[in-house]
């Protein structure tokens, strides 16, 4: 599935919605990831992946690296045209508009998951 479904995909903590969710989970739709955008309203999660880059983009984004339990391992926020950490941990990566993750109030050791 590349984007929202029509009925929807939610990135949730604790039982609250905190953006619409879109998932890419094929090779060709996590390569392409967020290039060409001017922005996102919600967030994207890449799944599986262990690190992203940023060459190409247009705008700041902030990362979440998730274990397969969907526990925050790593955080941080990239400039466009920067190679990001490769987290051997991470199953999945949550990619958002700069800000976003603070906006939310996730941290590291939160649970995130897609419903």
């Amino acid at each position: 599935m590349s984007t929202a479904s029509p009925s929807g995909n939610w990135l949730v903590r604790d039982d609250r919605v905190l953006a619409t969710l879109e998932i890419a989970a094929t090779r060709r739709d996590r390569r392409r990831g967020l290039l060409g955008r001017d922005g996102i309203e919600g967030a994207m999660m890449l799944a599986p992946a262990r690190s992203v880059h940023t060459f190409g983009m247009k705008f700041a984004i902030d990362v979440a690296h998730l274990d397969a339990h969907g526990v925050v391992l790593r955080m941080t926020t990239m400039k466009p045209n920067r190679l990001g950490a490769f987290v051997a941990r991470s199953r999945s990566v949550i990619e958002t508009e700069a800000g976003a993750l603070a906006r939310w109030g996730v941290a590291a050791g939160d649970v995130l998951e897609a419903r």
